[in-house]
């Protein structure tokens, strides 16, 4: 009798062997001009989405065995213009407090300015968040302060677009 794979052998074939449906761009702005990055989205089979993230130039690059935390979210508007000013809040499609923002994502934890994840999110699907942005914030989400976790200026930005 075969068993069905548990969902990290799902996910880590998803990873290795499909294409994502979405993908946002990260640049830098001025405050992190050196900032790039891909953040790529999959529909798994689980009713959720597999959200991978690999972004290199994160602050305290050239500093030896440094390490920090970067908050990243999903911000309501795609317009990374202006430094990132026109992105909006949150994506929050419940009106829930922060820390449960549909928006609020795993921090990103940067070693030596490049930092990589991924994860599972149940809480949107990939047909909610197109042209929506992604945020690289200078600080880590505190997940406490409201309404969007003190975690300072915007430093990376990139919208969410459908993967050809």
């Amino acid at each position: 009798m075969q068993q069905s794979p548990t969902p990290r052998l799902t996910f880590s074939q998803l990873l290795e062997n499909k294409h994502p449906q979405a993908m946002a761009w990260v640049r830098g702005g001025s405050h992190a001009p050196q900032l790039s990055g891909l953040v790529k989205f999959y529909s798994t089979p689980y009713g959720g989405v597999l959200v991978e993230a690999e972004i290199f130039g994160l602050p305290n690059q050239s500093v030896p065995n440094s390490s920090n935390f970067y908050g990243m979210h999903i911000h309501e508007t795609g317009d990374c213009s202006d430094d990132f000013a026109s992105t909006g809040t949150h994506y929050n499609p419940g009106s829930q407090p922060h820390p449960d923002h549909a928006g609020d994502l795993l921090p990103l934890l940067g070693n030596q300015g490049y930092a990589w994840n991924a994860f599972y999110d149940k809480r949107f699907q990939i047909r909610d968040i197109l042209g929506r942005s992604v945020i690289i914030h200078a600080m880590p989400d505190d997940f406490v302060t409201r309404p969007s976790g003190n975690s300072g200026e915007k430093i990376g930005c990139g919208v969410i677009r459908e993967a050809q």
